[in-house]
């Protein structure tokens, strides 16, 4: 398991981004879709928690296939899909994603909105086990580099000015002058608990989601100026329409194929307490072995060898975090 907290500050306030994510997710995960692939919406509620009142139940299937690497192809069947469950009580969010083919892996991040730059240290009241302290990465949207097939000059928030807030353009060191001002803190904890394969999956996924969190909130300002003006009831409808549309690119879904699933008791309908438990292995799982009695192809690679997680080239990528940031729901008046 591997858990870090992630800081993006944005030049909005925490109410003005309850719309301002609906919109971008919506639109982010249309843009990304593509017949076959995309997201799928399964479930989409009213939902109340005893702890936290009223809120959204969303679940979602991410369809990924083509744009996995061709390492993971070689091993993944062509119907693979992340399933996302999401309980939005806004300004604080559960989002969770568990595999179609690796029932032994998980994501779950906790999100927390606040109208602050980042400096609030304790806001998941979380102690360190033992020795281990929690890594904090800060995000920043104008500065940090984006993988060179997400950039969109429109999009580059170091020349973007928005026309209907007047804010903008962000000169470096924004976030210690900038108002209004807000801040997501997301707490991620990535679980692949395969033998031989556990860290270096999971520091590849934590640097994929870095990437994700980083272009969703860039769009998130970027296209404010579409939907600044927007009430609750409008964002609402226009997400509708946008699913409605994204359903008719995609087509329909075939029936899936997946390994033989674990239940995970924090992924119950009735809502999460923590994060996914999964079974701990410490042998390797038969469906990465070769059968013995099977010849190998003389194409075939001897090894399987995942990618670097700190090259910015990686051709893995988690649509829309998956539809991407944290994917929260609309949540009921």
């Amino acid at each position: 398991m591997l858990m870090k907290e992630y800081r993006i500050c944005m030049p909005l306030t925490v109410e003005e981004y309850r719309i301002g994510q609906l919109y971008m997710i919506s639109k982010h995960s249309h843009e990304q879709s593509e017949r076959g692939e995309g997201v799928e919406v399964v479930q989409n509620e009213p939902y109340e928690d005893p702890t936290h009142g009223q809120g959204q139940f969303t679940e979602k299937r991410v369809y990924l296939n083509n744009k996995l690497p061709s390492w993971a192809r070689a091993v993944v069947p062509k119907i693979f899909y992340v399933t996302e469950k999401a309980w939005n009580y806004y300004p604080y969010t559960i989002t969770e994603y568990t595999c179609s083919f690796l029932p032994k892996f998980s994501i779950h991040i906790e999100t927390k909105y606040e109208d602050n730059k980042g400096s609030n240290d304790n806001i998941f009241d979380s102690e360190p086990k033992g020795e281990e302290e929690i890594e904090v990465c800060l995000v920043d949207i104008a500065y940090d580099e984006i993988p060179e097939r997400y950039y969109k000059e429109s999009e580059d928030l170091r020349y973007f000015k928005s026309e209907k807030t007047d804010r903008g353009v962000l000169q470096e060191g924004w976030i210690d002058n900038q108002e209004p001002i807000m801040c997501s803190y997301k707490l991620v904890t990535v679980k692949f608990e395969v033998w031989g394969l556990q860290t270096r999956v999971e520091q590849f996924v934590h640097k994929v989601i870095r990437d994700v969190l980083l272009l969703g909130h860039r769009q998130a300002f970027a296209w404010v100026d579409e939907w600044i003006e927007m009430t609750m009831d409008e964002v609402r409808e226009y997400e509708r329409a946008t699913q409605e549309a994204t359903n008719r690119k995609i087509g329909p879904f075939p029936p899936s194929i997946s390994i033989t699933e674990t239940p995970l008791a924090s992924v119950a309908r009735n809502g999460p307490s923590s994060a996914p438990s999964t079974p701990l292995s410490t042998e390797a799982p038969e469906y990465l072995s070769v059968p013995k009695d099977r010849p190998r192809k003389k194409s075939a690679p001897e090894t399987l060898t995942l990618p670097d997680p700190n090259r910015r080239d990686s051709g893995f990528r988690l649509a829309s975090i998956f539809s991407w940031g944290s994917t929260p729901s609309p949540q009921p008046e």
